[in-house]
Parts: C-alpha cells; structure tokens; sequence
C-alpha cells in the first residue's frame, strides 16, 4: 500500500528506539490523505477497466499525483519542525542533510 511506504512506526528495542513518523495529531490526517488518493488510484483503475477516455485516466492521474504531493509537504512540514528543529543542536546538520537527500528524491522524479 502506498501509505506503508510513507509512514514509519517507532520500532522499541530494550531502552531505546529508532525515529518514526510520530508527529502529535499528524498522523491521522496523513493516513485520512493517504487512504483518500488510494481511493482515487482505485477509481482510475476502474476507468482504465472501463476503458474511459484516456485524457479522462489522465486527468485523475494528475490529481491523484497533486494529491500526493501535498502528503509529501504534510510530511516534509511535520520532519522539519518535530524532527530537523527538534534534534539536539549536534544532530541538526545531520539531520538537516538527511532531509535534503529525501527532497532531492523527491524532486528527481519529476
């Protein structure tokens, strides 16, 4: 599922846990997104099945892609303040770094 890739829970190993999409409040709304384009790319497939006007399939594609995005800035939004300007003065360039190689991923694919 597409969501399964975006969100990441907090895994617990004895005291400690590696950092997970956390963002008070957030995640509901992120997973409200998610499961509202998995349900646009769900209607395209049935106009792909229906064999709909492909400017049509097109134009859902569009929106579902738009859709996705603005998760994508949600998420980047969230990292910034909880994660990037949250990590202990030492951890930010790191953390910051981190955030610039997701967005240049991000971009790239366009």
């Amino acid at each position: 599922m597409v969501y399964a890739s975006l969100l990441f829970m907090t895994i617990s190993s004895d005291t400690q846990s590696t950092p997970g999409y956390s963002a008070e409040g957030s995640t509901a709304a992120i997973l409200k997104r998610l499961r509202r384009v998995e349900g646009q790319v769900r209607g395209i497939a049935g106009m792909v099945e229906d064999e709909r006007y492909c400017i049509d399939v097109l134009q859902q594609i569009s929106a579902a892609q738009a859709a996705l995005d603005k998760v994508a800035l949600a998420l980047v939004d969230d990292h910034t303040r909880h994660c990037v300007m949250g990590a202990a003065p030492e951890n930010q360039e790191e953390m910051r770094a981190e955030l610039m190689v997701a967005l240049g991923r991000l971009v790239g694919r366009r």
